[in-house]
């Protein structure tokens, strides 16, 4: 049976290099779907004024986004869930889980920077599940780089074809609007950062004489020239490729002024794919299935810092989710159920009483839940793709505070369970040691733990570069490593051993010395690849 609720669903990451505009891009999408009535411009380092989807307090503090905000709201009918991701590449592994709930993604891109590093990284996790994306060119009205040598530095180091919808004129000083290739019309730059309407002059073609009004005759000459070039180059939007992660449609604006959002939204409604099949380890869950399916692919703890709460955002994979009604949790084997499930505006929440695949819940977790639970309706299964990496920083953490060592522990524990960062245990002597992907996670770890939790912590660099899952069928094989290389070895928080060195070479070495131990470059070892 087909729900017409799943062809509403429309599920997608806003992704960005740091600083290109996503979080404010996201805000104007809320602002045109309704869901807030001002746009607030990105206010950097000020405690009281932030972003709708920057909530917790150190992201207002320090301007940044470092964790992922669900936001849903509805638009031309369709029901809009939007996950606006940390673009900061030491929470990458934050966005890189976030990326398998969702069905497509905007790529923000600043004209005048182009392509940055942590764009390339984002980019290449999307590859892998062959997710559509749009790229949303940003900043057009800031003097950056030519429009044509951007679009090949896009191409080239993203290993995309593009296929431009819309078409600056001008830029930066000069610029005019924007062309929209798609819908046949101009739509004129008036930068005024409260609208949410810009001008827009309908026209048959490039020769209607109403564009006189508009462009200077050379604006217009380069204009046409332009469009010439593109539909010789780029051709025709093929709309199968893009629904393969093939071709990405690209638009250009400024997301601050409120320019380009509408028609990037308009087509982004009209040809973003609605809730796919997911895979599974047994089988592929069709979104059509009769029979409920999700899986956990964030836990955030204190939402609110007045609550001490706990809340596991569930991406919804089939069948109808239903307030109260027993769930069946595949790892822990036991039922559950909901009784205050929410729907999610930042940091405003709603009771749910029944949602749809494509949909984002969030459940109130007393600790039941780990990223990667699965529920169902009875069946055993478990969705495959929820990423885990090798740490590139290894501190050993030390209690500040003796009198607070349980608040410390509870800290500890909570903030590695939402996946901020992998905590190892090395004996003798029970040391915890913390892996994160990059320095600011730990600014994050020791702010939360003395804001949420009352404890203090401080962290001592180790010399530990790397990580590897050991696993071996002969239990004998796998005891000798870990006696062998006690110091080496340390426990995952599943009890899995753990193999952790200096650089590469130091891990070649031991799968020398012990040729009948497997190493593991993920926390996932069952299924090692993503």
């Amino acid at each position: 049976m087909v729900y017409p609720e799943i062809e509403k669903r429309k599920t997608f990451a806003i992704i960005s290099h740091p600083d290109a505009g996503k979080t404010t891009l996201t805000e104007k999408f809320l602002l045109f779907g309704g869901a807030i009535n001002t746009a607030g411009a990105v206010k950097r380092n000020k405690a009281n004024q932030s972003n709708t989807s920057d909530f917790m307090e150190i992201e207002k503090q320090r301007g940044i986004s470092v964790a992922t905000s669900v936001m849903g709201f509805e638009y031309k009918d369709k029901r809009i869930n939007i996950l606006d991701t940390p673009g900061h590449k030491d929470f990458a592994e934050d966005t890189y889980r976030t990326l398998s709930a969702v069905d497509s993604v905007i790529l923000v891109v600043d004209s005048v920077k182009g392509v940055e590093e942590q764009t390339q990284k984002l980019m290449g996790v999307c590859r892998m599940r062959n997710t559509p994306v749009i790229i949303f060119i940003n900043k057009m009205d800031r003097e950056g780089k030519d429009t044509f040598d951007l679009l090949d530095e896009i191409e080239k180091q993203l290993n995309i074809s593009l296929c431009p919808l819309s078409w600056p004129i001008g830029q930066g000083y000069t610029f005019k609007g924007v062309y929209n290739i798609y819908e046949k019309q101009l739509n004129l730059f008036n930068p005024d950062k409260n609208k949410i309407t810009e001008p827009v002059v309908k026209v048959q073609d490039l020769d209607d004489e109403q564009l006189n009004q508009y462009l200077k005759p050379k604006e217009l000459s380069t204009l046409k020239d332009d469009l010439e070039l593109i539909d010789g180059v780029y051709g025709e939007l093929d709309k199968e490729m893009y629904l393969e992660g093939l071709l990405a449609p690209v638009f250009f604006g400024s997301a601050i002024n409120n320019f380009g959002i509408r028609e990037l939204l308009d087509t982004f409604v009209n040809i973003a794919p609605s809730p796919k099949s997911r895979e599974a380890e047994t089988r592929e869950v069709l979104a059509t299935e009769k029979p409920f399916t999700g899986f956990v692919f964030k836990i955030h703890a204190n939402l609110d810092p007045n609550h001490r709460d706990r809340i596991a955002f569930l991406r919804i994979c089939s069948g109808k989710f239903e307030r109260n009604k027993f769930y069946f949790h595949t790892r822990l084997q036991k039922k559950l159920k909901f009784s205050n499930p929410m729907d999610f505006m930042a940091n405003e929440k709603s009771l749910v009483e029944e949602a749809w695949p494509g949909d984002v819940v969030g459940l109130y977790d007393s600790g039941n839940f780990k990223i990667g639970d699965t529920l169902t309706e009875g069946e055993q299964l478990q969705f495959k793709g929820i990423p885990s990496f090798s740490p590139e920083i290894f501190k050993e953490v030390e209690n500040r505070d003796p009198l607070k060592s349980k608040q410390l522990e509870k800290g500890i524990q909570q903030l590695t369970e939402e996946g901020v960062a992998q905590l190892f245990v090395q004996q003798p002597g029970n040391r915890k040691i913390i892996g994160t992907v990059g320095e600011l996670q730990f600014e994050v770890i020791s702010f939360r733990l003395e804001h949420e939790y009352g404890a203090k912590a401080a962290f001592r660099l180790l010399t530990f570069k790397r990580s590897s899952w050991i696993t071996a069928t002969d239990k004998k094989k796998l005891g000798e490593i870990l006696q062998r290389r006690q110091h080496q070895i340390a426990t995952d928080k599943e009890g899995n051993p753990v193999f952790l060195a200096d650089n590469d070479f130091m891990i070649n070495l031991a799968k020398r010395d012990f040729p009948d131990v497997e190493f593991h470059s993920t926390s996932e070892f069952k299924k090692d690849k993503i």
